[in-house]
């Protein structure tokens, strides 16, 4: 489960990137961003329980 939320992570990561480096696809920056927050705070509370 946590190697499926870091494969997660890294691909939020790279939509943010590509989202920077594209001017126009900033929407998917920040789409990247939301997603990625979420994903880290899902596995944060799954593993503090």
């Amino acid at each position: 489960m946590i190697g499926f939320l870091v494969l997660l992570l890294i691909i939020w990561i790279a939509l943010v990137v590509i989202g920077a480096v594209v001017k126009g696809l900033f929407w998917l920056a920040v789409i990247g961003v939301v997603l990625f927050l979420a994903t880290a705070a899902f596995g944060w509370i799954r593993r503090r329980t």
